[in-house]
């Protein structure tokens, strides 16, 4: 995940809208048939225009979700849990968010912004939060008898 955050953010300016440009016509088509809105394609087109912003910083929450689980699912299988867990991944993703931006910063056309930095880091809380439930609610239903805390019991 860190690798290819880093090879978005080191896309140009117009690279980076290119890309924004395609994924919202993809959504928007993929949308569109499958709840049978019969729009055109010039209206997908305008809406994919229209909806630069909001695309660009539904991927930075979903990088950065991603991030997050794929740094707490680890950490919590080997017994990282709790605040630690939300301590150790939230500051070790919000720390890579702080540099990714400031990675950006060298790249044409793109500036840092403080405000990609808040996003991410409410992509990492929930992904932090939700790592925290699934591990839970595995340890306490289909991965219990595995568990260590019944092998504590037994000896």
């Amino acid at each position: 995940m860190m690798c290819l955050i880093f090879m978005f953010s080191s896309q140009d300016a117009d690279e980076s809208s290119a890309l924004s440009y395609e994924v919202g016509v993809k959504v928007l088509t993929y949308a569109n048939e499958t709840l049978d809105k019969g729009w055109s394609m010039q209206y997908i087109e305008h809406l994919s225009e229209v909806g630069q912003h909001y695309i660009r910083k539904t991927a930075h929450f979903t990088e950065y979700f991603l991030l997050a689980v794929s740094v707490a699912f680890p950490l919590y299988v080997y017994g990282v849990r709790g605040l630690w867990l939300v301590f150790s991944a939230g500051i070790f993703c919000v720390g890579f968010a702080c540099l990714d931006e400031y990675h950006q910063s060298f790249v044409a056309g793109r500036t840092p912004q403080k405000k990609d930095v808040i996003i991410d880091a409410i992509g990492i809380f929930f992904g932090i939060i939700i790592t925290r439930i699934v591990g839970w609610t595995g340890r306490m239903t289909i991965f219990r008898p595995l568990s260590n805390h019944n092998k504590k019991r037994r000896g």
